[in-house]
């Protein structure tokens, strides 16, 4: 007979258990990163926005950040390096119905994905993106990503990075995205915010999480633990809504500026096609009808 220690523990449950596939546990997530906590974050919004689960898909590309189209427990694809973006355009396009989200790291969306994100952006295409930033390429050797810090040491930089990084959240609204926000990981209750506002608004919308990478960043750059960066990310935020996104960089050790910089509307991608389709049947129609009207 089972003791009632041992009952008591067959009865616990996961509280995301509802949310992720439980058989596909543990993750290969490294202890202190910082993406458990995004996940948690990102399902609480979706959740608070509170739309179909069975209309919710999400898509990812290679990296550590990838791997949540594995674990939750929605419709998800685990598409090729750089290529999620377009692979949720066909989606969105296909089915309008759905809420498409993209979740993927800096180099996969910044570096071989990144005029993928740039021209989504520019067509308004109603997808959101959620980028996580660890700045570095962590599951494959820690080369020098899109976003590494000046002066960041990484296995492609042993003397210290010197080329200049992107600043997302400023390429994202050059590129004219809808909604641009910046949060780290430490900013759990305002990044959940941020995926419920997404969740229920038309567009491209766009999401930097910072995100802590004590495997390799940190120990490459004398970082301390997951826990140490997270203080430190404490330290250096600083929230500012109105601050402009192209105004902002990060680097090694100065301000995190955080908040949501963009939140407009505009014409859609497949709203654009829909009205242009119809200006093209009137004109035609109209020629058939007076053939000496001129166009």
């Amino acid at each position: 007979m089972p003791d009632d220690k041992s009952q008591q523990t067959e009865n616990l449950h996961h509280p995301m258990e509802e949310y992720l596939r439980m058989d596909r546990m543990p993750h290969i997530w490294c202890s202190s990163c910082g993406l458990g906590s995004i996940l948690t974050a990102f399902m609480k919004g979706v959740k608070q926005a509170d739309v179909d689960f069975n209309k919710v898909a999400v898509v990812s590309g290679i990296g550590c950040t990838g791997r949540v189209a594995g674990y939750v427990k929605l419709d998800s694809y685990h598409t090729t390096h750089g290529r999620a973006i377009p692979f949720a355009t066909g989606l969105k396009l296909a089915n309008r119905d759905l809420t498409v989200f993209v979740i993927s790291g800096d180099g996969d969306l910044f570096a071989i994905g990144g005029n993928h994100l740039i021209h989504a952006a520019r067509r308004n295409v109603d997808i959101n993106v959620i980028c996580v930033n660890n700045f570095i390429y962590g599951m494959t050797g820690g080369q020098n990503a899109p976003t590494t810090p000046l002066e960041a040491y990484s296995s492609t930089a042993p003397y210290g990075n010197y080329e200049q990084p992107f600043n997302l959240v400023g390429v994202a609204a050059a590129a004219g995205a809808s909604y641009v926000a910046r949060w780290s990981a430490l900013h759990m209750r305002r990044l959940a915010e941020s995926v419920e506002e997404m969740t229920k608004k038309k567009g491209f919308c766009f999401l930097e999480v910072i995100s802590p990478c004590a495997t390799v960043f940190a120990r490459k750059n004398k970082g301390g633990t997951g826990l140490d960066l997270l203080k430190g990310y404490k330290d250096r935020s600083v929230i500012n809504h109105n601050a402009n996104p192209q105004e902002i960089p990060l680097d090694m050790n100065g301000e995190i500026v955080c908040g949501v910089f963009i939140n407009k509307d505009r014409p859609t991608f497949w709203e654009n096609v829909l009205s242009g389709t119809e200006r093209k049947v009137k004109k035609t129609n109209l020629y058939y009808h007076d053939s000496k009207t001129k166009f």
